[in-house]
């Protein structure tokens, strides 16, 4: 009998530069023809492997909804996917309309007569979709994870972050933001609107200083303050929230206690209605107002708005095109119905098949792993093993899909639908409290192309969506699999015993489950990894230090995918014996391949500079080498002292 022919190695050969030695540079090794010849899309500020999957996902979406539209349905998922898209493409009447769908809110704001009224106001613009001082969710209680509750988190400004109104490095993006509010007051027929916009700074700059930074937000135990009603009164005097839960739609039920996120915020927040006079408020609700709507408005609205946040933040030339838009509108609106459509269309029930595998050899790596780590001590370990035992794996799509016939669809009132379907989810949220935890819910779309891990429900899901090529091919060999989705499948589990996930049980409860030794020795690894990045700066940002305790997290993350994610591999190749040699490459090395491809990719240098202040994601150079603290890359690849990815052995870190 002939011999089966090798599978494909699943290595995108083609955009190798042979003059970048992998031993120096693997991103720009396996990636560096892509990066010299490849373009920034216009109406993108970065581009990459995540990026190409996005916009085929995108185009894959646009055909389904342009069939739906042309199907004619007068009822069903059809008709309000089409009726959405519909609303949104005819530009004709948006036009005609100019801003005058602003005007029964902008009324609202005029008559207000004092401070007093604006919870009762904030609460009905949340139900809106505009949003205000504070951004409420339902979540699983962190200390509770068997029920659910409301959470309050900062919210209020207009720049990215609280960063952005202290440090000089944002000074010239302040003077552009002030001109930007400027304009888009006018264009709201605000006036004199420099004055407004200054007023809305001044009160913006007050907030933010009460605003918590990235770092701290991370933090799962200093986020968790849970506040019964009777104190959230006393902790935000001045903030009327029966007034509030009115306008929202909800009664007093909905919030017996809240988890607030920012507690000290809260109280500035409180001041600030107390002490800020009503004009100044007036303006600044016509500005968030303004913000919320620009997309759905007019072209001098998208035009502004894009003007600021696409070309100024991110340094984008060119706004997407209109049907780009349009889709992600329908998909905020009703998304799970649209992926519905695409698991029909896109998802082969083998994929899920092969997933399923290789989550079961990673989750087999990670048991090795931590039974063999030296510095877990056994009741650690036993916790550990027990909560990755209670991993939920979630592949491709939900079980059962969002209802959403509640939503009233007009194809001739975009900013109605907007509105309707803002409340729609609203009212979604609100059903959860008191209600038993749905653990089949999702919050990715199927067409989302992405992954995460909840660790309020101990589990990692994975989107139809990114089960592609470079980080999934069910027709290639196993190395570059491995090397792709095994380990980003490993980051993801990772995510349950990093920084923050390793302060949640396997239950989903927030408990500290660690002896005092244990977490030291964890911890003394952690410092490390955010002293390597605190010196280490993106080609994308030169001159620009990473945040290492900001990316810490994912870092942790990228170096559990890498070890753990290798570990799979050598597990499945137990049985199947030493992995042939493809394209020159030994199953070891086309591992480390696949790993530097999914994170190909590229900035433009504003978006890389906003991405390092808020991001908690290192920059795709620095994932596709991270390969530096892995004892396999250096023996794959026969590393040696001086070159640019040698670390000595006692300078690597290694968590599992």
């Amino acid at each position: 009998m002939a011999d089966t022919a090798p599978l494909p190695s699943g290595i995108d050969l083609q955009w190798v530069d042979a003059t970048v030695r992998p031993q120096d540079d693997l991103f720009g090794h396996v990636n560096g023809r892509w990066l010299e010849t490849v373009e920034i899309p216009a109406d993108k500020g970065r581009w990459g492997a995540f990026d190409e999957l996005r916009e085929q996902s995108e185009a894959d979406v646009r055909a389904l909804i342009e069939e739906a539209a042309e199907s004619g349905a007068a009822e069903g998922v059809s008709a309000q996917v089409a009726g959405l898209y519909r609303a949104f493409m005819d530009e004709e009447r948006i036009e005609a309309l100019g801003a005058t769908p602003l005007d029964a809110d902008l009324a609202e704001v005029a008559d207000l007569t004092e401070v007093a009224q604006i919870p009762s106001l904030l609460g009905r613009w949340a139900r809106a979709g505009v949003d205000g001082l504070f951004a409420p969710f339902v979540n699983t209680d962190d200390r509770a994870s068997d029920t659910y509750i409301v959470y309050l988190e900062q919210m209020g400004l207009g720049l990215p972050d609280e960063s952005y109104y202290r440090e000089e490095q944002h000074a010239e993006v302040r003077a552009s933001y002030l001109a930007h509010v400027t304009k888009m007051l006018e264009l709201a027929g605000v006036s004199p609107a420099d004055q407004a916009a200054a007023r809305v700074i001044d009160l913006e700059t007050r907030l933010a200083a009460a605003h918590w930074d990235r770092v701290s937000n991370r933090d799962s135990v200093k986020t968790y303050t849970k506040v019964e009603r009777a104190d959230l009164d006393t902790l935000t005097e001045g903030f009327d929230w029966t007034a509030y839960l009115a306008g929202l739609g909800a009664d007093e039920s909905a919030l017996p206690a809240v988890i607030a996120r920012q507690p000290s915020y809260l109280t500035a927040m409180g001041a600030a209605l107390r002490e800020v006079d009503l004009a100044t408020w007036q303006d600044w609700l016509r500005w968030r107002l303004v913000h919320a709507r620009a997309p759905y408005l007019s072209r001098a609205f998208v035009d502004e708005n894009f003007d600021f946040y696409g070309r100024t933040l991110s340094g984008i030339p060119q706004l997407r095109e209109r049907w780009k838009r349009g889709v992600a509108f329908v998909e905020g609106a009703v998304g799970e119905a649209v992926g519905q459509l695409y698991v029909e269309r896109h998802f082969p029930p083998q994929a899920k098949e092969r997933m399923d595998e290789l989550v079961a050899k990673v989750v087999e790596a990670f048991r090795r792993s931590f039974a063999d780590l030296p510095w877990m001590g056994e009741a650690t370990r036993a916790e550990a093993l027990a909560k990755l035992d209670s991993f939920t794996p979630k592949v491709g799509h939900p079980e059962k899909w969002k209802d959403y016939s509640a939503l009233v669809v007009d194809a001739g009132d975009l900013v109605g639908n907007v509105v309707r379907s803002s409340a729609v989810e609203t009212d979604r949220e609100l059903r959860k409290l008191g209600g038993e935890v749905d653990r089949g819910e999702w919050f990715m779309t199927p067409q989302t192309v992405n992954a995460y891990y909840n660790p309020g429900m101990n589990e990692i899901v994975f989107p139809a969506a990114i089960l592609r090529p470079p980080f999934f091919d069910a027709q290639a060999d196993d190395a570059a699999n491995y090397g792709g989705i095994a380990a980003v499948i490993g980051h993801e589990i990772g995510h349950g015993f990093d920084d923050q996930g390793s302060t949640f049980d396997g239950t989903g409860e927030l408990r500290n489950w660690w002896t005092d030794e244990d977490r030291a020795g964890f911890e003394e690894r952690t410092k490390a990894l955010i002293g390597q990045f605190d010196a280490k700066e993106s080609r994308f940002a030169p001159g620009k230090k990473v945040n290492g305790a900001l990316t810490v997290g994912e870092n942790i993350g990228d170096l559990g995918g890498l070890a753990i994610g290798f570990k799979a591999y050598q597990i499945a190749n137990e049985t199947a014996g030493e992995p042939p040699v493809l394209d020159g490459l030994t199953g070891q090395q086309r591992f480390f391949y696949g790993w530097a491809q999914v994170w190909r990719g590229k900035s433009r240098i504003e978006e890389a500079e906003r991405l390092l202040a808020i991001d908690p994601h290192s920059p795709a150079d620095l994932r596709g080498n991270a390969v530096d603290n892995v004892d396999a890359f250096h023996a794959a690849f026969g590393t040696t002292e001086g070159d640019g990815l040698w670390l000595e052995e006692t300078e690597r870190v290694s968590v599992f």
